[in-house]
């Protein structure tokens, strides 16, 4: 009923077909499920509205208004007449501000939830008297929760976190994408004010030392990602095949053997390895003492080197993984259709173009989105490898050749406090992964051809 009811009618139909009581209800959340006895449930309600108007009160409305200014009053030395001295008046706290103002908007915006919802509630209460239904009580919902509704029970506390843990701090950082909380602007001492589109503008500018850091950034993240997705992928695929192979004896072992890459923490590894490919590291010098260069080789150093190496040690870590996916892949693919095409006379790349990776590609196309997107925020190689390196005086701000986006984001927060910037970048980021996500999944067509793998 309840589904029904809301699919078909808006608030405004309930509030010009409904009776003086749905009318009052709203304003007063609840009246009208009062008025068919649900009085607990229209008590609730109006709780609930009484709570929202005292929060209102006392301290929403001032967070909105400050959310417009982030503050007018910077932190600075007085003079006090009183005690005849300079003391420190405390200023205004622009990053608590925007926070404040944030959870205002959070909570209006729930309140319009719970009022849209008190509203159909009261409708659905008075449809039900006026056709002889039994108008349900708390208790009759509460068990409902139990039996037919027990989904919107399960759903309530995981709602719950990812609106305090994740809707909140997702606009607290867009908002702060919009402004220029920067290092010359740091609360309390500064405050911080609205920028408009000004961030965006400066690292879209390829004329400037920011945008002339942005886009070269942006170009080797769109590289490394189609890298590491693909070289991974097709490695990995090909290990899966030639372990599988009749020919291969001791397949459980050779499995094992590469799983063990995975079982040692990626991030010691990567630190091993830095220290291996360093200018003293174990292998330059082996290099050196048989004879292949006279000088150590810049693994490290050199930016297309360093580039280079990224690719390759990657391969060591993703390619086990892939290899892992696609073995449960491979065994699934009918054997007679690999009979059929030996008889018609295919050779085995012929067999892998017209079968295997039709199908490998058909069935990972949601791996291959997320291991893309995946590579695109892979921190962890980027930093332990290189740390963003080699750096250059031509890039803003500590941002080296090595560096990602992702990796750039970090050191603009933590080693330049350009919080602004850093969170320009991370809409960016998100703008290009949502819509690579969505073009690649509806041009693949996976939820239109699910038949042909079966």
């Amino acid at each position: 009923m309840k589904t029904q009811l809301r699919g078909r009618r808006t608030p405004i139909t309930i509030f010009v077909e409904g009776d003086i009581f749905t009318k009052l209800s709203f304003l007063v959340w609840g009246l009208s499920n009062m008025v068919r006895g649900q009085i607990v449930k229209g008590a609730i309600y109006l709780a609930m509205e009484v709570a929202f108007l005292y929060y209102m009160i006392t301290s929403g409305l001032t967070n909105l208004a400050n959310l417009a200014t982030l503050g007018i009053h910077e932190q600075g030395m007085v003079f006090d007449e009183t005690q005849g001295i300079y003391v420190v008046q405390q200023g205004d706290n622009s990053m608590l501000m925007l926070l404040y103002g944030v959870v205002a908007i959070v909570v209006v915006a729930m309140a319009i939830v719970v009022w849209m919802t008190s509203v159909y509630s009261g409708e659905e209460a008075r449809q039900d008297k006026i056709h002889g239904r039994k108008v349900y009580g708390i208790v009759d919902d509460i068990i409902s929760l139990f039996d037919t509704n027990i989904v919107r029970l399960f759903l309530c506390l995981p709602l719950l976190g990812i609106l305090v843990f994740t809707v909140t701090p997702l606009i607290y950082m867009i908002l702060m994408a919009f402004t220029n909380y920067d290092a010359n602007h740091q609360p309390p001492g500064h405050l911080f004010t609205w920028v408009g589109l000004e961030n965006f503008r400066a690292i879209m500018d390829a004329s400037g030392q920011l945008g002339a850091t942005f886009l070269p950034i942006l170009a080797w993240t769109m590289v490394w990602a189609v890298c590491a997705c693909f070289s991974c992928y097709f490695g990995g695929m090909f290990l899966a095949i030639l372990i599988n192979s009749k020919r291969i004896k001791l397949k459980k072992m050779w499995r094992t053997v590469f799983v063990l890459a995975m079982a040692i923490p990626s991030f010691i590894s990567l630190l091993v390895i830095n220290t291996m490919l360093g200018k003293n590291g174990i292998i330059n010098v082996l290099l050196q003492n048989w004879g292949f260069t006279t000088e150590a080789l810049p693994f490290l150093t050199d930016a297309t080197w360093a580039r280079v190496t990224i690719i390759i040690v990657n391969l060591w870590i993703g390619i086990p993984a892939t290899m892992l996916m696609t073995s449960g892949i491979l065994m699934n693919i009918p054997a007679e259709q690999y009979e059929s095409a030996a008889i018609d006379g295919a050779n085995p790349l012929q067999q892998f173009i017209k079968i295997t990776f039709p199908y490998m590609l058909q069935v990972t196309t949601p791996y291959l989105i997320t291991n893309f997107i995946g590579n695109i925020n892979n921190f962890g190689v980027i930093y332990f490898l290189t740390g963003g390196g080699p750096n250059t005086l031509d890039y803003y701000k500590g941002a080296g050749k090595t560096d990602l986006l992702v990796t750039w984001l970090y050191k603009l927060t933590n080693d330049s406090n350009d919080y602004n910037l850093a969170a320009t970048i991370g809409i960016l980021i998100f703008i290009i992964s949502a819509v690579f996500s969505m073009i690649t999944y509806a041009r693949a067509g996976i939820s239109k051809n699910e038949e042909a793998l079966q």
